[in-house]
């Protein structure tokens, strides 16, 4: 279960960096740290980052209206996915082609 409380702490600083309004919070800063902090998801060992990825489709009910969506879609947001298939060209290739798809 620590996926899970991993992934709360995960959502609310990304809620945090996503919604605090420019004035409180400095843009470029945000950014930044959203940067780190995709980096950082990304370079989890893959059976806990599984994990982490299943634990945001789980707590995101906890969240409500903007905000369940961006935890909802933390793990596409950040590129999750893609990193948990680095070893697998074959998927790789499939959520790029998902990624493009949603671009249409």
């Amino acid at each position: 279960m620590i996926a899970i409380q991993v992934a709360r702490i995960i959502a609310n600083m990304s809620l945090f960096l996503d919604l605090t309004d420019d004035e409180n919070l400095d843009p470029d800063t945000a950014v930044q740290m959203i940067e780190a902090l995709g980096g950082g998801l990304q370079a989890l060992d893959k059976p806990f980052l599984r994990e982490l990825v299943d634990a945001f489709a789980v707590i995101a009910p906890e969240y409500r209206g903007e905000a369940q969506r961006l935890v909802r879609n933390l793990a596409h947001d950040f590129y999750l996915e893609e990193a948990l298939a680095a070893d697998d060209p074959a998927k790789l290739a499939e959520l790029e082609a998902q990624r493009d798809a949603e671009e249409d």
